[in-house]
Protein backbone atom coordinates (compact mmCIF):
# COMPACT_ATOMS: atom_id res chain seq x y z
CA UNK A 1 0.00 0.00 0.00
CA UNK A 2 1.26 3.52 -1.13
CA UNK A 3 1.95 5.25 2.10
CA UNK A 4 -1.07 8.06 2.63
CA UNK A 5 0.92 12.15 3.21
CA UNK A 6 0.19 13.23 6.19
CA UNK A 7 -0.53 16.74 6.70
CA UNK A 8 1.65 19.36 8.99
CA UNK A 9 0.17 21.18 11.97
CA UNK A 10 0.47 25.23 11.34
CA UNK A 11 -1.22 28.27 13.27
CA UNK A 12 -4.06 28.37 9.93
CA UNK A 13 -4.70 24.91 10.08
CA UNK A 14 -3.25 21.72 8.48
CA UNK A 15 -1.60 22.21 5.41
CA UNK A 16 0.47 20.16 3.01
CA UNK A 17 3.90 21.28 1.25
CA UNK A 18 2.81 24.42 2.61
CA UNK A 19 -0.47 24.61 1.07
CA UNK A 20 -3.78 24.69 3.88
CA UNK A 21 -5.88 22.01 3.03
CA UNK A 22 -8.97 22.56 1.13
CA UNK A 23 -10.80 20.46 3.15
CA UNK A 24 -9.57 20.22 6.60
CA UNK A 25 -11.08 17.14 8.14
CA UNK A 26 -10.36 14.77 5.00
CA UNK A 27 -7.13 13.16 4.05
CA UNK A 28 -4.41 14.79 1.74
CA UNK A 29 -5.67 12.20 -0.73
CA UNK A 30 -9.22 13.65 -0.54
CA UNK A 31 -8.93 17.10 -1.43
CA UNK A 32 -10.52 17.42 -4.53
CA UNK A 33 -9.04 18.13 -8.08
CA UNK A 34 -8.17 21.81 -7.72
CA UNK A 35 -5.79 20.61 -4.88
CA UNK A 36 -4.39 17.87 -7.28
CA UNK A 37 -3.70 20.42 -9.38
CA UNK A 38 -1.63 22.56 -7.72
CA UNK A 39 0.56 20.07 -6.07
CA UNK A 40 1.07 18.53 -9.61
CA UNK A 41 1.57 22.02 -10.95
CA UNK A 42 4.06 22.94 -7.88
CA UNK A 43 6.21 19.41 -8.32
CA UNK A 44 6.74 20.32 -11.69
CA UNK A 45 8.03 23.56 -11.26
CA UNK A 46 10.30 21.96 -8.47
CA UNK A 47 11.48 18.64 -10.87
CA UNK A 48 11.79 21.64 -13.79
CA UNK A 49 9.25 20.19 -16.02
CA UNK A 50 7.41 21.66 -18.69
CA UNK A 51 3.59 20.93 -18.77
CA UNK A 52 2.25 17.71 -17.65
CA UNK A 53 3.33 16.03 -20.99
CA UNK A 54 6.63 15.49 -19.84
CA UNK A 55 4.86 13.59 -16.74
CA UNK A 56 2.27 11.84 -18.98
CA UNK A 57 5.49 9.95 -20.65
CA UNK A 58 7.26 8.99 -17.12
CA UNK A 59 3.56 7.81 -16.13
CA UNK A 60 3.78 5.49 -19.17
CA UNK A 61 7.22 4.86 -18.97
CA UNK A 62 6.60 3.73 -15.23
CA UNK A 63 3.49 1.69 -16.72
CA UNK A 64 5.38 -0.30 -18.90
CA UNK A 65 8.19 -1.47 -16.51
CA UNK A 66 5.83 -2.56 -14.05
CA UNK A 67 3.52 -4.25 -16.13
CA UNK A 68 3.98 -8.12 -17.58
CA UNK A 69 3.72 -9.41 -21.34
CA UNK A 70 -0.11 -10.77 -21.55
CA UNK A 71 -2.25 -11.56 -24.71
CA UNK A 72 -4.78 -8.60 -25.30
CA UNK A 73 -7.60 -11.23 -25.77
CA UNK A 74 -7.72 -11.55 -22.27
CA UNK A 75 -12.35 -11.20 -21.69
CA UNK A 76 -13.60 -8.71 -19.14
CA UNK A 77 -15.89 -10.39 -16.71
CA UNK A 78 -19.58 -11.05 -17.77
CA UNK A 79 -20.79 -7.75 -16.34
CA UNK A 80 -17.97 -5.52 -17.69
CA UNK A 81 -16.39 -5.30 -14.46
CA UNK A 82 -12.23 -4.98 -14.96
CA UNK A 83 -9.93 -8.10 -14.50
CA UNK A 84 -6.71 -8.04 -13.12
CA UNK A 85 -5.33 -8.81 -16.47
CA UNK A 86 -2.10 -6.83 -17.60
CA UNK A 87 -1.57 -5.58 -20.55
CA UNK A 88 1.37 -4.24 -22.96
CA UNK A 89 1.99 -0.59 -23.49
CA UNK A 90 3.26 0.57 -26.81
CA UNK A 91 6.50 2.71 -26.35
CA UNK A 92 5.09 6.42 -27.45
CA UNK A 93 6.56 7.76 -30.79
CA UNK A 94 8.29 11.44 -30.98
CA UNK A 95 4.83 13.75 -30.68
CA UNK A 96 6.84 17.42 -30.40
CA UNK A 97 6.69 17.37 -34.17
CA UNK A 98 2.79 16.45 -34.71
CA UNK A 99 1.77 19.12 -37.01
CA UNK A 100 -1.10 21.19 -36.36
CA UNK A 101 -5.13 20.67 -37.83
CA UNK A 102 -5.28 21.99 -40.88
CA UNK A 103 -8.96 23.49 -39.37
CA UNK A 104 -10.96 23.67 -36.50
CA UNK A 105 -12.06 20.59 -34.56
CA UNK A 106 -15.60 19.70 -35.75
CA UNK A 107 -18.19 20.03 -32.83
CA UNK A 108 -20.06 17.02 -31.75
CA UNK A 109 -22.92 15.81 -28.43
CA UNK A 110 -20.85 15.46 -25.13
CA UNK A 111 -23.40 11.66 -25.47
CA UNK A 112 -25.45 10.43 -22.87
CA UNK A 113 -22.58 9.59 -20.45
CA UNK A 114 -20.11 12.15 -19.65
CA UNK A 115 -20.28 12.25 -16.00
CA UNK A 116 -19.29 15.87 -16.72
CA UNK A 117 -22.53 17.57 -14.65
CA UNK A 118 -24.46 18.00 -17.52
CA UNK A 119 -27.21 16.20 -16.14
CA UNK A 120 -26.30 14.14 -12.89
CA UNK A 121 -23.01 12.98 -11.77
CA UNK A 122 -20.00 14.98 -12.19
CA UNK A 123 -16.40 13.07 -11.94
CA UNK A 124 -13.96 16.79 -12.63
CA UNK A 125 -13.87 17.68 -9.22
CA UNK A 126 -12.56 14.34 -7.52
CA UNK A 127 -9.51 13.75 -6.05
CA UNK A 128 -7.01 11.54 -8.50
CA UNK A 129 -8.91 12.46 -12.05
CA UNK A 130 -5.62 14.60 -13.52
CA UNK A 131 -3.81 11.14 -14.79
CA UNK A 132 -2.55 9.92 -17.81
CA UNK A 133 -3.24 6.35 -17.13
CA UNK A 134 -6.92 5.89 -17.51
CA UNK A 135 -7.00 2.12 -17.58
CA UNK A 136 -8.27 1.77 -13.55
CA UNK A 137 -10.97 3.35 -11.81
CA UNK A 138 -10.10 5.97 -9.19
CA UNK A 139 -8.51 4.10 -6.22
CA UNK A 140 -8.23 1.30 -7.40
CA UNK A 141 -4.99 -0.98 -9.10
CA UNK A 142 -7.20 -3.34 -11.48
CA UNK A 143 -6.78 -2.52 -14.81
CA UNK A 144 -10.13 -3.50 -17.46
CA UNK A 145 -8.75 -5.36 -20.28
CA UNK A 146 -8.31 -4.43 -23.73
CA UNK A 147 -5.64 -3.60 -26.90
CA UNK A 148 -3.18 -1.29 -24.70
CA UNK A 149 -3.39 2.00 -26.90
CA UNK A 150 -1.77 5.25 -26.21
CA UNK A 151 -3.49 8.33 -27.49
CA UNK A 152 -1.51 11.50 -27.85
CA UNK A 153 -3.56 15.00 -28.30
CA UNK A 154 -1.80 18.24 -30.24
CA UNK A 155 -4.21 21.00 -28.86
CA UNK A 156 -3.37 24.38 -31.04
CA UNK A 157 -5.02 27.80 -30.08
CA UNK A 158 -6.84 28.92 -33.57
CA UNK A 159 -7.38 32.56 -32.62
CA UNK A 160 -3.89 33.31 -31.53
CA UNK A 161 -2.54 31.88 -34.92
CA UNK A 162 -2.97 27.77 -34.41
CA UNK A 163 0.29 27.76 -31.75
CA UNK A 164 0.45 24.87 -29.09
CA UNK A 165 -2.66 25.92 -26.39
CA UNK A 166 -0.18 25.38 -23.34
CA UNK A 167 -2.38 24.98 -20.27
CA UNK A 168 -5.15 23.94 -22.21
CA UNK A 169 -6.83 21.04 -20.44
CA UNK A 170 -8.47 17.58 -22.20
CA UNK A 171 -11.11 15.52 -20.38
CA UNK A 172 -11.41 12.22 -22.34
CA UNK A 173 -14.07 9.23 -21.66
CA UNK A 174 -15.13 6.12 -23.59
CA UNK A 175 -16.44 2.89 -23.25
CA UNK A 176 -14.77 -0.49 -22.09
CA UNK A 177 -14.18 -3.02 -24.49
CA UNK A 178 -17.83 -4.58 -24.23
CA UNK A 179 -19.74 -1.63 -24.81
CA UNK A 180 -20.14 -0.26 -21.39
CA UNK A 181 -19.51 3.14 -19.95
CA UNK A 182 -17.96 3.36 -16.58
CA UNK A 183 -20.39 5.03 -13.54
CA UNK A 184 -23.69 4.20 -15.87
CA UNK A 185 -24.07 1.11 -17.67
CA UNK A 186 -25.09 -1.87 -15.81
CA UNK A 187 -22.62 -3.95 -13.34
CA UNK A 188 -19.97 -1.29 -14.11
CA UNK A 189 -22.22 1.86 -12.17
CA UNK A 190 -19.64 1.94 -9.17
CA UNK A 191 -16.07 2.45 -11.46
CA UNK A 192 -14.46 5.28 -12.90
CA UNK A 193 -12.19 3.51 -15.78
CA UNK A 194 -11.62 5.22 -19.02
CA UNK A 195 -12.11 8.96 -18.15
CA UNK A 196 -9.18 11.47 -17.48
CA UNK A 197 -8.23 14.98 -17.38
CA UNK A 198 -5.02 16.05 -18.62
CA UNK A 199 -2.82 19.30 -18.92
CA UNK A 200 -1.04 20.77 -22.35
CA UNK A 201 2.37 21.22 -22.28
CA UNK A 202 4.27 23.67 -23.84
CA UNK A 203 4.11 21.95 -27.40
CA UNK A 204 0.46 21.86 -26.94
CA UNK A 205 0.72 18.15 -26.17
CA UNK A 206 -1.02 15.57 -23.81
CA UNK A 207 -0.74 11.77 -23.60
CA UNK A 208 -3.57 9.21 -22.38
CA UNK A 209 -2.54 5.51 -21.84
CA UNK A 210 -6.14 3.84 -22.28
CA UNK A 211 -7.21 0.69 -24.71
CA UNK A 212 -9.05 0.93 -27.95
CA UNK A 213 -12.69 1.07 -26.89
CA UNK A 214 -15.50 -1.52 -28.36
CA UNK A 215 -18.53 -0.71 -30.79
CA UNK A 216 -21.77 -0.99 -29.12
CA UNK A 217 -25.44 -0.34 -31.56
CA UNK A 218 -25.72 3.07 -33.47
CA UNK A 219 -22.42 4.27 -33.14
CA UNK A 220 -19.00 4.03 -34.85
CA UNK A 221 -15.83 3.27 -32.26
CA UNK A 222 -15.11 6.28 -30.81
CA UNK A 223 -13.65 8.46 -28.01
CA UNK A 224 -15.30 11.57 -25.95
CA UNK A 225 -13.41 14.43 -25.29
CA UNK A 226 -14.00 17.99 -23.32
CA UNK A 227 -11.06 20.74 -23.90
CA UNK A 228 -10.92 23.96 -21.25
CA UNK A 229 -8.69 26.59 -21.78
CA UNK A 230 -7.17 25.82 -18.31
CA UNK A 231 -6.80 22.94 -15.21
CA UNK A 232 -8.84 25.06 -12.50
CA UNK A 233 -11.91 25.64 -15.04
CA UNK A 234 -12.27 21.91 -15.99
CA UNK A 235 -14.14 20.84 -12.98
CA UNK A 236 -17.37 22.97 -14.27
CA UNK A 237 -19.27 21.51 -17.87
CA UNK A 238 -20.17 25.52 -18.30
CA UNK A 239 -16.43 26.09 -18.60
CA UNK A 240 -16.05 23.82 -21.95
CA UNK A 241 -14.43 25.35 -25.47
CA UNK A 242 -14.71 22.49 -27.62
CA UNK A 243 -16.99 19.31 -27.28
CA UNK A 244 -16.00 16.28 -29.89
CA UNK A 245 -14.83 13.29 -30.67
CA UNK A 246 -12.11 11.02 -32.59
CA UNK A 247 -13.32 8.02 -34.88
CA UNK A 248 -11.21 4.72 -35.53
CA UNK A 249 -10.11 3.77 -39.05
CA UNK A 250 -12.02 0.53 -40.17
CA UNK A 251 -8.79 -1.83 -41.11
CA UNK A 252 -7.87 -1.24 -37.31
CA UNK A 253 -11.05 -1.98 -35.83
CA UNK A 254 -10.92 -5.30 -37.93
CA UNK A 255 -8.37 -6.66 -36.35
CA UNK A 256 -8.74 -5.31 -32.74
CA UNK A 257 -12.83 -6.91 -33.42
CA UNK A 258 -11.34 -10.13 -33.60
CA UNK A 259 -10.41 -10.65 -30.25
CA UNK A 260 -12.43 -12.50 -28.21
CA UNK A 261 -12.50 -9.75 -25.23
CA UNK A 262 -14.24 -7.67 -27.86
CA UNK A 263 -17.01 -10.05 -28.74
CA UNK A 264 -19.80 -9.01 -30.80
CA UNK A 265 -18.12 -5.82 -31.68
CA UNK A 266 -17.76 -6.57 -35.22
CA UNK A 267 -21.18 -7.15 -35.40
CA UNK A 268 -21.75 -4.17 -33.43
CA UNK A 269 -19.77 -2.31 -36.57
CA UNK A 270 -21.45 -3.68 -39.37
CA UNK A 271 -24.51 -2.61 -37.84
CA UNK A 272 -23.37 1.13 -38.62
CA UNK A 273 -21.55 0.60 -41.86
CA UNK A 274 -18.26 0.04 -43.64
CA UNK A 275 -16.74 3.84 -43.17
CA UNK A 276 -16.73 6.26 -40.41
CA UNK A 277 -19.04 8.64 -41.91
CA UNK A 278 -21.96 6.29 -42.31
CA UNK A 279 -22.39 7.37 -38.71
CA UNK A 280 -24.58 10.43 -38.54
CA UNK A 281 -22.62 12.15 -36.00
CA UNK A 282 -19.14 12.20 -38.12
CA UNK A 283 -20.69 12.59 -41.68
CA UNK A 284 -21.95 16.28 -40.34
CA UNK A 285 -18.44 18.38 -41.11
CA UNK A 286 -14.89 17.21 -41.83
CA UNK A 287 -14.52 14.08 -40.28
CA UNK A 288 -11.21 13.93 -41.30
CA UNK A 289 -9.97 16.02 -38.69
CA UNK A 290 -11.63 13.10 -35.66
CA UNK A 291 -9.29 10.65 -37.01
CA UNK A 292 -5.77 9.69 -35.52
CA UNK A 293 -2.85 8.94 -37.20
CA UNK A 294 -2.36 5.42 -35.89
CA UNK A 295 0.83 2.87 -35.67
CA UNK A 296 1.04 -0.35 -34.00
CA UNK A 297 -0.74 -3.75 -33.96
CA UNK A 298 -3.86 -5.47 -32.02
CA UNK A 299 -0.98 -7.95 -30.52
CA UNK A 300 1.37 -5.31 -28.99
CA UNK A 301 -1.30 -2.30 -29.19
CA UNK A 302 -1.91 0.94 -30.65
CA UNK A 303 -0.08 4.47 -30.57
CA UNK A 304 -2.32 7.24 -31.94
CA UNK A 305 -1.94 11.08 -32.32
CA UNK A 306 -5.10 13.49 -33.28
CA UNK A 307 -3.89 17.40 -33.31
CA UNK A 308 -6.91 19.57 -32.37
CA UNK A 309 -7.48 22.87 -33.44
CA UNK A 310 -9.40 25.16 -31.05
CA UNK A 311 -11.19 28.61 -31.54
CA UNK A 312 -12.15 30.13 -28.86
CA UNK A 313 -13.72 32.94 -30.78
CA UNK A 314 -16.52 30.80 -31.69
CA UNK A 315 -19.49 29.77 -29.91
CA UNK A 316 -19.28 26.46 -27.95
CA UNK A 317 -21.53 23.81 -27.44
CA UNK A 318 -21.12 23.67 -23.84
CA UNK A 319 -20.77 20.46 -23.49
CA UNK A 320 -23.24 19.04 -26.06
CA UNK A 321 -26.25 18.87 -23.91
CA UNK A 322 -26.10 15.11 -23.46
CA UNK A 323 -28.71 13.75 -25.05
CA UNK A 324 -29.02 9.94 -26.06
CA UNK A 325 -26.86 8.94 -28.81
CA UNK A 326 -27.61 5.45 -30.20
CA UNK A 327 -27.29 2.36 -27.11
CA UNK A 328 -24.00 2.65 -25.36
CA UNK A 329 -25.55 1.62 -21.87
CA UNK A 330 -24.68 -1.89 -22.58
CA UNK A 331 -23.38 -5.40 -23.55
CA UNK A 332 -23.25 -5.34 -27.47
Amino acid sequence: MPRIPEPQQTPAGPAYEGRLLDRPDDEVVDQGAGFDIRTLVTRRSVLGLVGLGAGSLALAACSAAASTAASPSATSTATGTPTATPTPTPTPTATATIAAAAGEIPEETNGPYPADGTADVNILSDSGIVRSDITTSLGSATRVAGVPLTMTFKITDVAGGNVPFTGAALYAWHCDAQGLYSMYSSGVEDETYLRGIQIADADGLLTFQTIVPGCYRGRWTHIHFEVYPDAASATDVANVIATSQLAFPPDMLANVYALEAYSGSSENLAGVGTQITDDSLFADGDSSLQVPTITGDAATGYVATLAVAIDTTTQPMAGGGGGGMGGGGGRP
